[in-house]
């Protein structure tokens, strides 16, 4: 059997690892049309902002450990077209490939602006990290940098400008930070550590028009507020599936844009999958598809469709989308959505907030964290939660997304157990205190 997979990221590789576990003997190819497989991109703006002091620590193998491993990388390679009745490839440099089962893990882009000088030199789109190891150098003498739109990545990238000393102006339609993710109490903490960091804060702005130089280079960034000067700008727009490929070759694509899966990763073409940021897949709560999630999703999708191009057998579940960041000096996480979102989704939700700390009172290094809950009133269960703070974060999330999963109740969060000892948990979770206020308004 000769298993072909469409992409380097996380899906991709995830894909082809799991693949040659179910079916070893199996012919495993990845093509990719960047130079490197599977690093993370998440970790490019934390080496800008200079947390992280090696673009190469954000690898997870070398190529030559795919070479061992009997994964055959081609680098640098377009896919530019597949035929999935003919269960073939069109291949730059190589012509037609044929294939038994096909895996498309083919990612994501940024969102065109929709504006005019997208083509000037000076604007930057974080994701590739042989272009973040060149643009890494521009930034020593970059003096004046527009964030468009603030996006996971771009928030990210704010702060790391201010570590490299360099002026910033964010851009965004939206009201406050995250608007479209997160509620303004949430973010607060955020915005107010931007603003003590300096940031030109630009909410309900749009740019319409990047300008530049006779040379090409940027030089301002038009919006509807007035002119910022600006030597860089950095393209913070939401994720879109890169589909072209699929779409050419009439595999069925959702609403989002993404590809539609089954629950085993199974598109709507015999022995052709798919996985990660290219896919759409059904939010638990609203059943409404998501595309554009987290690195950890991709992977797991790409474990699935390579079990089951292998010939296992692996389901994936709808998602309940635990996330979480770090913004300004502040951790950000959360499950689902917020108040903002599922009032637009038009869901009805109850919710109950605690402010609280991490640690003992007297413990040194307590800081503090704000959680907020959202059950839905007639089944009581968690629908979403957010939650902002110094640390434990993460490890919150998860907990709640798995609690969201399992259809607990808000009343049973309440009286839940917790870990009490100075150095790590206080002894009052604020959680359970959260889900305590939520249960009295019920």
């Amino acid at each position: 059997m000769k298993i072909v997979v469409v992409g380097g990221g996380a899906a991709g590789l995830g894909a082809a690892g799991a693949a040659q576990g179910a079916n070893p003997t199996a012919e495993i190819v990845v093509y990719t049309e960047f130079a490197d497989v599977a690093y993370s991109p998440c970790g490019i703006p934390f080496v800008h902002g200079k947390e992280i002091d090696s673009f190469d620590k954000l690898f997870l193998a070398t190529k030559e450990q795919y070479v061992k491993s009997g994964i055959d990388v081609h680098y640098e390679t377009t896919v530019e077209a597949i035929d999935t009745e003919a269960k073939t490839l069109q291949v730059q440099g190589e012509g037609t490939v044929s294939y038994d089962r096909l895996i498309i893990a083919t990612g994501w882009l940024y969102a065109d602006p929709g504006v005019a000088g997208t083509d000037l030199d000076g604007l930057y789109r974080v994701k590739d990290i042989r272009r973040a190891m060149e643009w890494d150098k521009v930034l020593e003498t970059t003096k004046k940098a527009v964030i468009v739109e603030s996006g996971f990545i771009a928030m990210e990238m704010t702060t790391a400008l201010r570590h490299r000393d360099i002026d910033v102006t964010l851009v965004d339609p939206g009201p406050w930070p995250m608007s479209d993710v997160a509620d303004p109490e949430i973010v607060e903490p955020v915005r107010q550590s931007w603003e003590d960091l300096n940031v030109d804060m630009q909410w309900g702005n749009k740019v319409t028009a990047f300008k530049g130089s006779g040379s090409g280079s940027l030089t301002h960034v038009e919006t509807d507020q007035g002119d910022v000067q600006a030597d860089l700008a950095i393209i913070g727009t939401h994720k879109v599936p890169n589909n072209p490929l699929a779409k050419a070759a009439g595999i069925k694509l959702g609403s989002t844009g993404g590809i539609i899966v089954d629950s085993h990763m199974r598109t709507s073409a015999n022995d052709v999958f798919a996985a990660g940021d290219c896919t759409e897949i059904p939010h638990g709560v609203s059943n409404v598809p998501l595309q554009g999630l987290s690195g950890s999703h991709a992977y797991a999708q790409g474990k699935t469709a390579g079990v089951n191009a292998g010939g296992g057998q692996r389901g994936y579940n709808p998602v309940y989308v635990p996330w979480g960041m770090l913004a300004g000096e502040w951790m950000l996480g959360g499950v689902s959505f917020g108040e903002t979102t599922a009032a637009a989704l038009g869901l009805d939700f109850v919710t109950g907030t605690a402010n609280g700390i991490t640690r003992a009172r007297y413990y040194p290094g307590t800081k503090t964290i704000t959680v907020k809950l959202l059950a839905e009133p007639t089944s009581r269960r968690l629908i979403g939660a957010q939650m902002v703070g110094g640390e434990g974060i993460k490890e919150r999330a998860d907990f709640l997304g798995m609690m969201t999963r399992t259809g607990i109740t808000v009343d049973e969060i309440a009286t839940m157990e917790n870990v009490y000892s100075p150095a790590i948990g206080a002894l009052n979770e604020p959680i359970a205190v959260a889900a305590q206020n939520l249960v009295s308004k019920l």
